[in-house]
């Protein structure tokens, strides 16, 4: 490659943060006060790190395609290949719903009217609602190619950047809120206690913030001195997150009142920081209408993008042909994959028609996404040790430890200790029907790829490759 086209560590830095960049997870984040410090840093130290490191080595030493689902494969086999896949896509029903669910609170702010916003009802509707739009849009035009960086721009950067900017003058002007969540400063609140022992309910939030930092491996094929970049790039991108969603989350955590969060809706603490320094609040307005098209365009462009790994596992004869998931539009979209994915996050949105408390169904809904997302980085750090055992002579461009395989092993058992943890510790202290539809929803679609699987028929191949035929 050329030297002009190689990443520096200053832009490999920027475009790692940009993976995992949001402001959804702010509230849950402020909702923990000040033992969010803890939590951050384990997410990262037993999460994120461990992600990063073994997918750096897995990204570099399987190049083709498939990111995950390749790596698994490779190490483990065509079945949990798929799972691995399977697992990315229906990730996406609940996550997809948690994200979707601040439209409505965004729009309520938008017109001023905040208890609107807040209706699970209206929120119900904007979900199902928006959610269609999108969908048929996809199915109708590339949308691909509509929105492009606006999207993380309007709905991440700017709005950082202003509640920063608020949050420092409010904090400026009033000092250390004692009412609110951060309160008074003592060292025992750094580490939950029985005192605050229900702050480890949004502990799979905050290390859902990082899911998807394992993409940062593509691009170390375009770094220069690519063992030695990546790694101090990873360090200096995570501890960058880490600053910017524990600025942001203290200084949400002291302005709202303890026990008022609102999980779903973003702009309240605007709201909160325009009363107080007696700026209009018509910023509030800009506000929520900037981050809702922002929202609505990346969920435009996830509409389709793990589709498109569901098409290609349907190609290689995994899923029952009549499914018809290998079948494309001339935008190469599968219309039975996306309507499936809509159809299902819709019976998801639902459960904002059963539960009336709008805080408890965002919580439910990230902590089911977090959870089946889990499971991937365990077959994830399954897949480098079972690899360092079977192909110890494979080229590794970035290998984890210059002899031997101790690091390696230790990194991936780090990975799945943080897990068990992180997972333990959200369900034991979440509400009990929300834990049991967190486990049931889990079980259900970890073994529905395994059925499938055991019941994998030649005759797909043979009709998927008859109708891919007949198209050509």
């Amino acid at each position: 490659m050329e030297e002009s086209k190689k990443l520096g560590l200053g832009t490999f830095i920027g475009m790692t943060m940009a993976l995992c960049a949001t402001v959804r997870s702010i509230p849950s984040v402020a909702a923990t006060g000040w033992s969010q410090i803890t939590y951050m840093i384990f997410a990262v130290v037993f999460f994120a790190l461990p992600v990063a490191l073994i997918s750096g080595e897995l990204g570099t030493m399987l190049q083709a395609e498939g990111g995950p689902q390749l790596w698994v494969k490779t190490a483990m086999g065509g079945k949990w290949g798929f799972v691995t896949a399977w697992l990315l896509w229906v990730q996406m029903f609940p996550g997809m719903v948690m994200v979707a669910s601040t439209i409505g609170p965004l729009w309520g702010n938008t017109f001023g009217n905040v208890a609107l916003g807040n209706n699970h009802w209206f929120i119900l509707a904007n979900i199902l609602g928006f959610y269609w739009i999108i969908t048929v849009l996809n199915l109708k035009y590339d949308m691909a190619k509509v929105g492009g960086n606006i999207g993380v721009w309007l709905g991440v950067y700017i709005p950082i950047v202003i509640m920063l900017i608020m949050g420092i003058a409010a904090l400026i002007k009033t000092g250390i809120n004692p009412a609110s969540y951060l309160g008074t400063f003592s060292w025992g609140k750094l580490i939950p206690s029985f005192d605050n022992l229900s702050t480890l309910q949004y502990f799979a939030a905050i290390s859902f913030i990082y899911t998807g930092i394992e993409m940062s491996s593509v691009f170390i094929p375009r770094l220069h001195n690519a063992k030695k970049t990546y790694t101090r790039g990873i360090f200096i991108a995570l501890a960058g997150l880490v600053l910017m969603n524990i600025l942001n989350a203290m200084l949400v955590a002291n302005t709202v009142p303890d026990g008022q969060i609102q999980l779903s809706n973003i702009t309240q603490p605007i709201l909160l920081w325009c009363h107080i320094l007696g700026w209009p609040t018509i910023i509030a307005n800009i506000f929520s209408f900037m981050v809702v098209i922002g929202v609505l365009i990346q969920l435009s462009a996830w509409v389709t993008g793990p589709s498109k790994t569901m098409t290609q596992v349907a190609r290689n004869g995994q899923l029952p042909a009549s499914f018809g998931y290998h079948k494309v539009n001339k935008y190469g979209v599968s219309r039975n994959v996306v309507l499936t994915q809509s159809i299902c996050i819709s019976l998801f949105a639902l459960l904002y028609g059963v539960m009336k408390n709008v805080n408890n169904v965002f919580l439910t809904l990230t902590n089911a996404t977090t959870v089946i997302y889990a499971l991937v980085y365990v077959l994830i750090a399954i897949a480098i040790i079972r690899l360092r055992q079977k192909q110890p002579d494979l080229e590794r461009p970035y290998r984890l430890g210059n002899h031997g395989n101790g690091l390696a092993y230790s990194v991936a058992y780090l990975l799945i200790f943080g897990i068990i943890v992180i997972i333990a510790a959200t369900l034991l202290t979440t509400d009990l029907i929300q834990s049991i539809f967190v486990i049931v929803i889990t079980v259900v679609l970890f073994v529905i790829p395994l059925y499938i699987d055991s019941h994998k028929n030649k005759d797909w191949m043979v009709q998927v490759k008859a109708d891919l035929q007949s198209t050509n």
